[in-house]
């Protein structure tokens, strides 16, 4: 199943963006799902996941509260609304499967695809 993450840019501190995921088909199997994020010379981050119903959603503690993960799986879409942001949250972002349900390891998660840039100026 291929992920393509959209609708990063450059925006100030304090804007909203809402990244978008779409599966290139319908993801076979009840998967949680994730974002995690990346900057130049880091590891990956675990920003947020969601479970198969949406009912049950986990963030990092940097963005808790500012952050909201969603999908639609009639749509095979995976949402993150990211409000309040802050140049820290620059980064590219990526939408992964998660393989085995409540992970935050990245070794855990596949489907990664290219990501989409955001960038937050001060």
């Amino acid at each position: 199943v291929q992920l393509q993450a959209s609708g990063g840019g450059l925006v100030q501190a304090g804007d909203s963006l809402r990244l978008s995921c779409a599966a290139s088909r319908r993801i076979p199997g009840a998967y949680d799902m994730g974002w995690f994020r990346q900057t130049p010379g880091n590891e990956r981050e675990f920003v947020a996941g969601v479970d198969y119903n949406g009912w049950h959603t986990r963030y990092a503690d940097s963005v808790k509260g500012r952050f909201t993960i969603s999908r639609d799986n009639a749509k095979n879409t995976v949402y993150l609304q990211m409000d309040n942001l802050k140049p820290d949250d620059t980064a590219v972002y990526y939408c992964v499967r998660d393989l085995v349900g409540g992970s935050t390891d990245e070794r855990l998660f596949d489907s990664w695809g290219q990501g989409t840039l955001v960038t937050v100026s001060s």
